[in-house]
């Protein structure tokens, strides 16, 4: 099962975005994150509908952060993205009316949902400020300077 990595993606961009004067297009964002600008503008929409970003059109436009970071976390990311999948593990379900299955997936249901919980609290307690914060200390102490095209080399 091929890996759902959008939630990196989508902070890796924020973040980059948080580190730029102004607006930063579609363009220049998914050269940085290797894929395709229309990728980049469906990903932001989602955040757009949220109230996380904003966007301008035309010459000089492109998208912006409309709140805080300190205000944004993990978790409203990952809802703003439409709450994905966290696992790729699930249940067998060929055959429902079988005992054994029905025990096992009582069992496989509880911890699903108990690593569910407790993986959701994790991104409610992580802001994008505190992820800003973490990338300015690496930085600082690679010594290398703050720049969109930089950072994503680093």
């Amino acid at each position: 099962m091929k890996r759902d990595s959008r939630l990196s993606g989508v902070l890796h961009v924020l973040l980059h975005m948080a580190e730029v004067e102004g607006p930063a297009t579609s363009e220049t964002m998914a050269k940085a994150m290797q894929t395709n600008p229309v990728v980049i503008r469906r990903i932001m929409g989602g955040l757009r509908d949220a109230g996380f970003v904003r966007s301008e059109k035309g010459h000089g436009g492109g998208w912006t952060i409309a709140r805080d970071l300190a205000s944004i976390t993990l978790r409203d990311v990952y809802a703003a993205l439409g709450s994905p999948e966290l696992f790729a593990m699930g249940n067998r379900t060929e055959a429902p009316g079988c005992l054994v299955e029905q025990a096992v997936n009582a069992a496989l249901d509880g911890a699903f949902q108990d690593a569910e919980a407790l993986l959701l609290d994790r991104f409610g307690a992580v802001t994008l400020a505190a992820l800003s914060a973490h990338f300015r200390a690496r930085m600082v102490a690679s010594g290398k300077s703050i720049d969109l095209e930089i950072v994503h080399a680093a």
